[in-house]
């Protein structure tokens, strides 16, 4: 298997399916200094998708071979693309490959790729070796996006309701008075997916906290609840008040 080949396949599926309009409107929208082709996420996945399937199994060094050449690109959807090769090897990843995907997401400048990393990737993971102390380290992190990263990477943990609550609701409150918006919106994210199972577990987090949360993380937060706790939760919020 020849990596360059392979990474010169997807670029040249994705090049194929951009558009110019695509590609201004996405690079204006991200505020990005990347190249885009202009492809829709649909289509970057089936590109990925039918070339891992022509080029046979690949093993663990040859996607991170591939990943590497694609990242290097310079192109968003190709670094798009890297990501969802990580995704779709993620049983073959493990905590080895930690070093790779922060660097990764130091290197990506945007939820659009450091969301699907952290939540998927890292999240996938941890699931399996338990990385806890990286996940404290990038939580006190000066790089916002690495610190957004320690928090999402509970997200799919939280919505199948095996995930690491205690970790997360740590976590979020030692960063809850934060003023970036990307990590607000995360708090607020996770704890939405949490409510989902567990709104209990939310209530009781975020009573005593509601004079301290952030607007974008209360609206989050309180859409799985109940009326009648979202409307008291909000009303302590608005009153800058803990609600317990």
């Amino acid at each position: 298997m020849n990596p360059a080949r392979v990474a010169g396949e997807i670029d040249h599926l994705l090049r194929a399916a951009g558009t110019r309009e695509r590609a201004a409107g996405e690079k204006a929208y991200l505020k990005s200094d990347l190249e885009f082709y202009g492809v829709s996420v649909p289509a970057m996945r089936k590109a990925v998708l039918a070339v891992w399937r022509d080029s046979g199994p690949l093993d663990h060094d040859d996607v991170v071979a591939v990943v590497e050449a694609l990242w290097a690109t310079g192109i968003h959807e190709c670094r798009m693309a890297a990501v969802e090769l990580l995704t779709l090897a993620l049983p073959d990843l493990g905590e080895d490959d930690v070093p790779l995907v922060e660097r990764l997401l130091r290197e990506s400048r945007t939820w659009a790729l450091v969301d699907g990393l952290a939540a998927t990737v890292v999240g996938g993971i941890d699931a399996v070796a338990g990385i806890g102390p990286t996940l404290e380290r990038w939580a006190r992190d000066p790089d916002f996006w690495i610190r957004r990263s320690a928090l999402l990477a509970h997200l799919a943990g939280l919505r199948s309701g095996a995930g690491e609550i205690g970790r997360f609701l740590r976590l979020a409150d030692d960063m809850l008075d934060e003023t970036e918006f990307f990590i607000r919106k995360a708090i607020g994210w996770c704890l939405r997916e949490l409510g989902k199972r567990r709104p209990d577990a939310v209530v009781a987090w975020l009573a005593s906290r509601t004079d301290r949360a952030s607007g974008v993380t209360m609206r989050e937060a309180v859409k799985p609840l109940s009326d009648s706790e979202a409307r008291r939760l909000m009303g302590a919020y608005r009153d800058r008040r803990p609600a317990a």
